[in-house]
């Protein structure tokens, strides 16, 4: 584990110093957990796209015609 400095407002301070007290836990644990905390919400990637289960959507506006399919278009360039 490295050691970091950080500076923080006062009243910040005063709050993890009244929650170490009433929880019997040192600031610095306290802070590690919250930073811990922040870190798995907002800096880790959550789930893998391929962990993610199909949902549905209901089905489609209306039916798809030969006009509406682009892939012939789409892989040998032509454009009707």
């Amino acid at each position: 584990m490295r050691m970091i400095t950080v500076e923080v407002p006062d009243l910040v301070h005063q709050d993890f110093q009244h929650l170490a007290r009433t929880t019997n836990r040192d600031v610095a644990e306290l802070i590690r957990e919250a930073k811990e905390a922040y870190r798995q919400q907002h800096m880790q990637r959550r789930t893998s796209l391929r962990d993610r289960r199909p949902v549905s959507v209901g089905g489609p506006v209306r039916p798809i015609t030969s006009e509406d399919d682009i892939l012939g278009k789409m892989l040998h360039g032509t454009g009707d």
